[in-house]
């Protein structure tokens, strides 16, 4: 059982959640959370839909109001850390200030990829990871009039749905030849694209952006790569993350498409964990290395951290699950889906709900589900116990799910 202050750096999901954890566990020495923005620390996945409405204020974002932060004896420091003295086991930052830690977490998530482009640096170019970010975004989308997205994943997706309930004229561009290609299937993507479609959003597979056309240092279009261009006032980029690894690397920790840790989370140094979308972790339940990026995958880690620490020393095993919220429709993922060579569908696609029950030979590796909760909530609790049905009994609809998990 870990003594003495644990420091945790980021108050993204996992760093949040490793902090209440180690309290519900009963640690009883100090608690510090390294925040870098100047709010509460926050959830993320309404950033995107719901936020951008106007609906609510960023209180509603909170994971906690101020008062539980004094009442649990968490200390929130309004900093950046700068560097690592694992020898010391101090923690250096930006204030110049210093914080000495028994044990550290590591808790750093990921940033936006960035778009190199003649006039990406414009104001009316928009990225949407951080409440600051979504903030400029929700102040500015009712003054425009075009919008253009770049990138069909989940963050872009689902901000174009919102942006055409609020209004604008939409349009989506994207390399792939199809949406959400490396996270879904193709008879999901293919949903989606014609429910986009018929919401008025103009999507645009196949091509890429070429340059932001401006005039007067406003947006004025984007050119693509097969020649065409597309008006804009307003241009919003989801291109994807990438891993805040540089204060680990120049630690001396090892890092690749992550912060490597082992099957308990664990750095080499035994005084350093790394959770959350940082990492690049050992997975018993896949194989080989993993790097997630989802709100599950972020608390589940924090979760085992503040259990190691407080002498359950247990690894890591989670099942991941996930989930995009666009226009009317939910998409809820369980499992991971990558290498599968049949799909089995479940369910009316015509009635907009329908599941894709993903398998590799006949083993099943993660359920898709649209508008399908209790396909999800199988798929969790099934893949949970590390068992399967195979791929005649998904397709047979008088087949019972419930019979199985009894």
């Amino acid at each position: 059982m870990t003594q003495g202050p644990v420091v945790i750096v980021g108050a993204g999901h996992a760093g949040f959640q490793v902090a209440a954890s180690l309290r519900q566990l009963g640690f009883a020495d100090s608690v510090l959370i390294i925040n870098d923005e100047a709010h509460l620390p926050y959830q993320r996945p309404p950033l995107s839909k719901a936020y951008i409405t106007g609906a609510a204020g960023p209180e509603s974002l909170f994971f906690r109001p101020e008062k539980f932060y004094a009442d649990q004896k968490i200390e929130l420091v309004s900093d950046r850390a700068t560097a690592i003295d694992r020898a010391a086991r101090k923690v250096k930052l930006a204030s110049r200030g210093v914080l000495d830690y028994s044990h550290l977490v590591l808790a750093t998530g990921a940033r936006n990829r960035l778009i190199e482009l003649p006039n990406a640096n414009l104001v009316d170019v928009k990225y949407l990871r951080t409440l600051d970010e979504s903030e400029a975004l929700r102040a500015c989308i009712g003054s425009h009039q075009r919008v253009v997205v770049i990138g069909a994943g989940f963050i872009g997706l689902e901000f174009a749905a919102t942006a055409r309930i609020k209004g604008l004229e939409v349009d989506v561009i994207e390399l792939a030849s199809r949406v959400m290609a490396r996270a879904v299937t193709a008879e999901v993507s293919d949903y989606f694209l014609e429910r986009h479609r018929v919401a008025g959003i103009r999507i645009h597979l196949g091509v890429t952006a070429t340059g932001i056309e401006a005039a007067r240092g406003r947006v004025t279009g984007v050119s693509l790569s097969d020649g065409r261009h597309l008006p804009a006032d307003l241009v919003v980029v989801g291109v994807g993350v990438l891993p805040n690894v540089e204060l680990a690397a120049e630690a001396g920790l090892p890092v690749a498409s992550g912060i490597i840790v082992d099957e308990n989370l664990l750095t080499p140094d035994p005084n350093i964990s790394a959770i959350g979308d940082c990492t690049l972790f050992a997975s018993q339940r896949f194989g080989g290395r993993q790097r997630l990026e989802s709100v599950q995958n972020a608390t589940d880690h924090a979760r085992c951290v503040a259990a190691r620490l407080t002498g359950d020393d247990k690894s890591y095993d989670g099942e991941p699950w996930f989930w995009s919220d666009q226009g009317d429709d939910k998409l809820q993922i369980a499992g991971l889906t990558a290498g599968y060579d049949r799909v089995v569908l479940r369910g009316e696609q015509a009635q907009k709900a329908f599941s894709a029950f993903c398998y590799k030979g006949d083993k099943l590796l993660g359920i898709e589900s649209i508008n399908r909760p209790g396909d999800h909530m199988f798929g969790r609790r099934l893949l949970g116990m590390h068992r399967s049905i195979s791929p005649e009994q998904a397709a047979d609809r008088g087949f019972d799910l419930k019979k199985v998990l009894a």
